[in-house]
């Protein structure tokens, strides 16, 4: 079982990866090639976040990925994580451009237990001191934002990320705040990606920023990338959690730059009999482009792709206008709705809801009066007819009701006329 943990799949080893939640983590390939280790005496230490440092294992202690050790500082030591060994380190340290002349800093030891818990008091106190560090250059009427704080692994020495637009004098800062924490303070300026990616946080694609996973470089971006994408240029849209353009759209925008040079320029009109045609947008990863009659809005719009759009204009630099920017039995498609459109996502963001328009009439006033004296008309004459039936079944029943009742008193008026004759028979 331990045979296989270390091989891993397909023969790669296991030991080369170590804790990949670090944003910075190098993956060791070489860890399992003999006399990789001893190839130098440098090992890559990482602290808390992006920051890292190369040491010198002079007392040549055996040391592994992951492995927690306690390193010189100025004063004291710290401590950190082993994130790489072996040859790569070499190769590190070159790309961060470390000369060979500068100050070497030793590995002391693997921490022990007292290291640890001095280490996790010190880790305590880091948010406390950075809130009550805040308001510190508050009251001192600095413009800056103090945006992190860490504590070196002995508790002697704190380390105050700030961000600032402009130079900053924190000369009295550093006084007040050596006084109240009793500490050696050190101030570091970042700029708002470094920021997000030491707080870290979710972006609009659902996963974490990736300046707080892998990305260890900041390179410019500009409003370009956006343009070469056919990006909308909406600020809420472009700006990440930093309020800077996002990094990833310089991603792919190489890509786009290198499909753009396959399409026709979009000041190219193209001529046919019925109108002239204006470039309206382009579909890059189709390869298709919609031409409109009109310059400033969407009208008539017409998808072709782009080899019969360089076909058109071989034939308008002839003198040739075709009838239709459609090829000969080509229907144009039906165009449809994308969800992702500007309109379509940003509609939430009005404040005011639109008032609903009421819907004309669609007869005239007239029309409508004489339907409305029709229907009146209508229902008088249905009430009439009822009314009139009512009446009759009324009548009707009365009638014989009347009868009922004449017939009744003839009836009794007999009884009383044979009464006496039967008494004076009597």
């Amino acid at each position: 079982m331990s045979e296989y943990n270390n091989q891993g799949l397909n023969g790669i080893s296991c030991k080369g990866c170590g804790r990949q939640d670090k944003q910075l983590n190098v993956f060791d390939w070489l860890v399992d090639v003999p006399g990789n280790i001893d190839e130098t005496d440098f090992v890559e230490v990482q602290f808390k976040n992006t920051r890292k440092g190369y040491y010198l294992n002079s007392n040549k202690i055996p040391l592994e990925k992951d492995d927690i050790v306690a390193v010189e500082a100025s004063p004291g030591h710290d401590i950190g994580t082993v994130t790489l060994t072996g040859s790569l380190v070499l190769l590190q340290m070159k790309k961060a451009r470390i000369k060979s002349d500068a100050e070497v800093r030793r590995v002391y030891r693997k921490a022990r237990e007292v290291d640890m818990e001095k280490y996790y008091e010190a880790k305590a106190k880091e948010q406390d001191t950075m809130i009550r560090s805040r308001q510190i250059a508050k009251d001192l009427g600095l413009e800056m934002k103090i945006g992190d704080v860490e504590y070196q692994g002995d508790g002697n020495k704190a380390i105050f990320y700030y961000i600032a637009d402009g130079r900053v004098d924190f000369r009295q800062l550093i006084k007040v705040l050596a006084d109240v924490f009793k500490v050696r303070i050190e101030m570091k300026q970042i700029g708002a990606r470094q920021e997000a990616g030491r707080i870290g946080g979710i972006g609009p694609c659902g996963r974490e920023l990736c300046c707080a996973t892998w990305l260890t470089s900041f390179t410019s971006v500009s409003t370009s990338a956006a343009r070469f994408q056919d990006i909308s240029m909406n600020p809420q849209k472009l700006a990440g959690q930093c309020a800077k353009l996002k990094c990833c759209m310089n991603y792919e925008v190489d890509v786009y730059v290198e499909a753009l040079k396959r399409f026709p320029a979009r000041d190219v009109t193209l001529e046919t009999m019925d109108s002239t045609y204006y470039h309206f947008k382009s579909d890059i990863l189709k390869r298709e482009i919609t031409y409109s009659t009109d310059k400033s809005f969407a009208a008539n719009l017409v998808t072709i792709s782009t080899r019969r759009a360089f076909d058109i204009i071989n034939l308008n630099k002839k003198g040739v206008k075709p009838e239709s920017l459609l090829e000969d039995g080509y229907e144009q498609e039906p165009q449809r709705v994308d969800l992702l459109d500007q309109d379509s996502v940003t509609r939430f963001d009005n404040a005011k809801k639109k008032k609903k328009k009421k819907k004309p009439a669609s007869k005239s006033g007239g029309e409508q009066h004489r339907e409305g004296h029709q229907h009146r008309e209508g229902n008088q004459q249905k009430e009439g007819h009822q009314h009139r039936e009512g009446n009759q079944h009324r009548e009707g029943n009365h009638h014989k009701e009347g009868s009922h009742h004449r017939e009744g008193n003839h009836h009794r008026d007999n009884r009383r006329a044979e009464k006496p004759k039967n008494e004076a028979n009597q």
